[in-house]
């Protein structure tokens, strides 16, 4: 087991006290007092830092005789999904056409407010807003084979063809008449052991994978809806079940180079530092220095550092394993914290 060093164990501390959600799966806490360990993030009363024992696996911390915490359950994911929110997201796959109306959350002995509630801290919406954008993805699938707009309107339970019309412009960002212009990308929630991620594809290709607390994230997206055209709805694509099967294998350490395919929208230079961070090796890294010299550009390591940045593939184009030429980090769209975590996840499995 690593030695934490006392400067380690401050930091720790500090982000236990913000609650940073950086911290998610970097190490674990256990209270001297009651004798439980719990997440970074967990909402009890924090302890004083004498009373704190910092660990870097759960286990560590079971086998030091601390319990696990009832209220941010450590055991499981960061955003563990309740049975509510389980149960309705399997409601909506059932019959996804379905327009959810009071008496539907009855007979389901759910209670529509707390639905909304649940929702929208796990999605940032609401369960009807989930189930009109999955709605909306049925529709516009529909019209881009073929199908009329009055049908594919009435299929998903509109009858008015203005309000449809105005409830498609307002998710999908396009008119049903202008749908030939516009591409369907999906977006999946990824529990991963640092923190839940996002990731966004079509059928063929990943586009997007970050983790949801990254900041301009929404912004983000935003570009990238412009830039394809795009509409984007919840859902699964055969590219967003590889990533997250791969994802597992990552962060178990049986998987060392992804391999599901990717869709990678920058400017030719940018393009050109990604390319050559892919070929940095699984365990090792390089600096942007290394990197501005193997795309011949030797003196633009700051422009380097900024397409390192720009890339929005987390993890799978691995812009955490540059670092600055003096040994220090440098920056990480996701936190320094995670980037220290995936870099010692890597030399240990190398």
């Amino acid at each position: 087991m690593t030695v934490i060093s006392p400067k380690t164990k401050k930091d720790y501390y500090q982000a236990l006290i913000a609650k940073n959600t950086e911290y998610e799966g970097v190490f674990y806490v256990g209270v001297k007092t009651t004798g439980v360990f719990c997440r970074p993030t967990c909402p009890a009363r924090k302890p004083k830092f004498e009373h704190c024992e910092f660990f870097e696996t759960a286990q560590q911390a079971l086998l030091a005789s601390f319990r696990p915490c009832k209220r941010c359950r450590p055991l499981s994911h960061p955003n563990h999904v309740s049975a509510l929110v389980q149960t309705l997201v399997e409601a909506v796959e059932a019959n996804p056409e379905k327009r959810w109306k009071d008496k539907d959350f009855q007979e389901l002995s759910v209670d529509a407010s707390t639905a909304r509630r649940q929702f929208k801290k796990r999605f940032g919406m609401t369960f009807v807003e989930y189930a009109r954008a999955r709605r909306m993805g049925l529709a516009m699938k529909q019209i881009r084979t073929g199908t009329a707009v009055i049908d594919a309107q009435l299929s998903t339970g509109y009858e008015s063809s203005s309000g449809f019309r105005d409830a498609f412009s307002r998710i999908m960002g396009a008119a049903p008449t202008k749908l030939g212009q516009t591409t369907l990308l999906k977006a999946t929630w990824l529990d991963t052991p640092l923190g839940p991620m996002v990731a966004i594809a079509n059928e063929h290709a990943l586009y997007l994978l970050e983790f949801i607390d990254r900041r301009g994230l929404e912004r983000e997206i935003e570009r990238l809806r412009q830039k394809t055209k795009s509409a984007i709805v919840p859902g699964l694509t055969p590219a967003i079940s590889s990533i997250e099967s791969e994802l597992r294998q990552y962060f178990s350490g049986n998987l060392k180079k992804f391999r599901t395919p990717l869709s990678l929208l920058g400017s030719p230079f940018q393009l050109q530092v990604w390319e050559e961070l892919q070929k940095i090796p699984y365990g090792e890294t390089r600096s942007y220095s290394d990197i501005a010299a193997k795309i011949n550009k030797p003196s633009a390591f700051r422009a380097v550092a900024t397409a390192n940045g720009a890339n929005q593939l987390a993890i799978v184009i691995p812009c955490h394993r540059v670092i600055n030429t003096n040994g220090n980090l440098g920056g990480y769209g996701g936190g320094l914290s995670r980037k220290e975590w995936l870099i010692n996840l890597e030399k240990k499995q190398s």
